[in-house]
């Protein structure tokens, strides 16, 4: 991928020092930490966002995700545009790289961005700091896409949490709607640099076409978040937030939103403790994104049938939440969470297929793909994972059904020829493999 030449003319007529604010999963302009602490700097603020070819190549050329990304960049620099005189600078290349050109054009003082925790990101960062902190530019970096973050919440001995509940209580301890106060961001507006010709690139630049898939408006309400507990596991319904790409990318502040949990919803706010949970899982134990948290459970002997894989990922396996949930998947870019455990737990436990598949699978198509929360959520289902369901905990996909689908409402929205002579047989009877799966992880892990 070639990376765009910042603009050589209005830019290299600057002589006072600046900062760059570097977008990257805040994609707001809205209480950004790293963003306010760039605005109260003293130095006018360069804000920037760079499209990765390390993150981009090997992407479909329709991702849904980077449409949203690009949408998103696009709103912001129209409202920087019309009120503030500014906009956000777009490049396409290596973060290093693109570092390199700027201080070479610019009289930079210093670089501002948030926290990244995922193994890549964090090893990227590692190279533009070291790099920058050779030229005497500091590189920044604050807490923005949690609530609590790497070792902020640890046991009393100063290890990690591995079990969820401890962790949970310990967090309710420690946050409250005090410890979420907004950065006010928007006060400080006039500080961004202004009356420049700030690169731009287009969809079709990136090498990229607009998806198909739109990510939805995100509900929250006090109304949802009192219903949240009694909803939330009936997919038909419209009980859940739909948050969860927002909160992936930033479109929305976590502390806004974690302050509306505080007041109206316990439950909810145990969801965003999973997140800080799972975040911090990876943060402490960054080999997991690889290998089970569990060892052992790397020795099951997966079947991995891949005639078997193809059926669950198109969802003809003839079990109907699984199939409907996974082509809610394919359509749309999203699965309802009730559904997420019960196809993730049949991959693993009715297939004996790796969960590392499946895990790949979703990368490859959900919205809000996170790494921590994804890994963390497939190591649960698949039993190999911190705080995991126990191996001999498998979904039965008919008693899910009865459980929160009983009308077959969700079912029918998704599989169209559902009770016809055209829909699968079930790919295999739920008695056989259970018994299979049994046996298989007891082999393994005793």
């Amino acid at each position: 991928m070639q990376s765009h030449d910042p603009h050589p003319h209005s830019f290299s007529t600057m002589t006072a020092p600046l900062a760059i604010f570097w977008f990257r999963r805040d994609l707001r302009l809205e209480d950004n930490a790293g963003l306010s602490h760039a605005l109260a700097s003293g130095s006018s603020v360069l804000p920037i966002f760079i499209f990765d070819p390390a993150i981009l190549t090997g992407l479909p050329p329709d991702d849904a995700r980077v449409t949203f990304i690009h949408d998103q960049l696009q709103k912001l620099r129209a409202t920087l545009e019309k009120h503030h005189g500014s906009s956000i600078a777009l490049y396409q290349g290596k973060p290093l790289d693109i570092f390199k050109q700027l201080l070479q054009q610019f009289p930079v003082r210093a670089v501002y961005a948030n926290h990244d925790y995922e193994p890549d990101a964090q090893a990227r960062d590692e190279e533009v700091r070291r790099w920058l902190h050779a030229r005497s530019v500091p590189f920044n970096t604050y807490k923005d896409h949690v609530v609590s973050e790497k070792a902020e919440i640890t046991k009393e001995d100063g290890r990690p949490y591995m079990v969820f509940t401890p962790y949970m209580r310990k967090w309710k301890t420690m946050q409250n709607p005090a410890t979420c106060t907004p950065y006010q961001t928007l006060s400080k507006l006039a500080n961004l640099v202004k009356d420049l010709d700030f690169p731009n690139l287009a969809l079709s630049g990136l090498g990229f076409v607009r998806s198909s898939i739109t990510t939805p408006a995100f509900q929250l309400n006090p109304q949802l978040l009192q219903d949240y507990a009694q909803q939330r596991d009936f997919p038909a319904l419209s009980g859940t937030s739909l948050l969860s790409p927002h909160l992936r990318f930033g479109t929305v502040s976590i502390r806004h939103i974690a302050r509306l949990a505080f007041e109206h919803s316990d439950i909810f706010c145990n969801e965003l403790i999973w997140r800080d949970f799972f975040s911090q899982i990876l943060w402490h134990f960054p080999h997991t994104r690889h290998s089970s948290f569990k060892p052992r459970y790397d020795d099951i002997q997966w079947r991995n049938n891949e005639a078997e894989f193809q059926r669950w990922c198109e969802g003809t396996t003839g079990y109907p939440l699984v199939d409907a949930g996974m082509r809610q998947l394919n359509a749309t870019g999203w699965m309802h969470n009730r559904v997420r455990m019960v196809t993730a737990s049949f991959l693993c436990k009715h297939l004996l297929i790796d969960w590392r598949w499946g895990e790949a699978y979703f990368a490859k198509k959900l919205l809000d793909y996170d790494m921590a929360s994804n890994v963390g959520n497939w190591q649960w289902a698949a039993g190999c994972g911190v705080d995991a369901a126990p191996y001999f905990r498998i979904f039965n996909p008919t008693v899910q059904v009865q459980k929160f689908d009983k009308n077959l409402h969700y079912i029918h929205t998704w599989i169209t020829e559902w009770n016809s002579l055209t829909y699968a047989a079930p790919i295999i009877d739920h008695a056989y493999a259970r018994e299979r799966c049994l046996k298989a992880y007891r082999q393994a892990v005793g």
